[in-house]
């Protein structure tokens, strides 16, 4: 089958043959039709998890066909029974075992699910994993109720925006930065009601000016020193969760200011099937549609993997595997 392949670290993936997966008890051998990007994926070619072995065909999300029916798949295996957290067996389809960017891809029948019939298949291949993160990180963790003021940091990436749509969905007033102008203007056609540069020296005091009321909730996936800014935006109660940290360590935080305004803060990583299945029910009732920035030939994967590396999609990158 064809697939693509990252052979070592540090090399963009390769385009090649590659036998297809046996049979698995189990699992259902997934025909995929498309596949979407994730930057976990660049992480993996840049090697930056542990336990990490080459080579490897990268990919989480994927939709396809099995038995004629159209699947997408949920790509956090073996979650477990506990909603608070994973279990020690928790892994991600794409590693350690070979992902979606391939003809051929085995996936638990657990974590296959109907793909929205409103959604085409480069569309429904952009659910997973961006979807699942944000709407554990929003609706599961931080319950967010309507009217309430959200902030969400580096709009313009898959979960950042799969917050932005679902809070807008869910009655919650929402703001957003971004390094681009271009990708504010685009946030607020999606409904954001204002936006504001991370790069400028005040960008807090932007906010403030932008939205004096504050924050309910904050979404963030950078953390480090910037936290202790955004600290000083949220309100009495609120909510502070965090899905990534591609800043590093939180500097600075006084614990002050978290026991006087009573600030939860959570953290959260990817989501329970029944965070996956409660958020496709929001999908298939709203009729939401990802953002998709751009579609590849899976012949073309480096295009791929180079534009989200210089942070310069706006939504969902897809792979076309094959054309149904």
């Amino acid at each position: 089958m064809k697939a693509v392949q990252i052979k070592d670290k540090g090399y963009f993936p390769e385009y090649l043959e590659v036998p297809i997966p046996d049979d698995k008890a189990g699992y259902h051998k997934l025909q995929v039709s498309h596949a979407s990007l994730n930057h976990r994926d660049v992480w993996i070619m840049q090697g930056q998890y542990a336990g990490l072995k080459y080579p490897i065909i990268p990919g989480s999300d994927a939709c396809g066909y099995f038995n004629g029916q159209r699947w997408i798949v949920n790509p956090g295996l073996f979650w477990g029974t506990n909603e608070k957290f994973q279990s020690k067996s928790f892994q991600i389809l794409g590693l350690p075992d070979n992902g979606s960017m391939a003809e051929w891809v085995n996936v638990p029948v657990e974590n296959l699910a109907g793909a929205p019939e409103h959604l085409d298949d480069v569309q429904a291949s952009a659910l997973g994993l961006a979807g699942v993160t944000a709407y554990r990180a929003l609706v599961s963790r931080c319950t967010p109720q309507p009217g309430e003021r959200l902030l969400v940091t580096g709009i313009g990436g898959g979960v950042a925006l799969f917050v932005l749509q679902i809070a807008h969905l869910l009655g919650l007033e929402v703001y957003v930065t971004s390094s681009s102008q271009a990708k504010l203007e685009s946030a607020r056609q999606l409904g954001a009601a204002g936006g504001v540069l991370y790069t400028d020296s005040d960008w807090t005091g932007k906010l403030i000016e932008m939205n004096p009321s504050g924050f309910d909730i904050i979404i963030d996936s950078y953390a480090g020193d910037q936290v202790e800014k955004m600290m000083k935006l949220i309100n009495p109660g609120g909510r502070f969760c965090f899905y990534g940290g591609t800043g590093g360590k939180i500097q600075n935080l006084s614990p002050q200011i978290l026991f006087w305004k009573q600030i939860s803060i959570f953290g959260s990583t990817m989501g329970s099937l029944h965070d996956f299945l409660e958020f496709l029910k929001l999908v298939n009732q709203f009729r939401l549609v990802p953002v998709i920035d751009s579609v590849f030939d899976l012949t073309d994967v480096q295009r791929g993997f180079q534009r989200m590396q210089q942070s310069q999609q706006f939504g969902k990158i897809v792979f076309r595997i094959q054309a149904k």
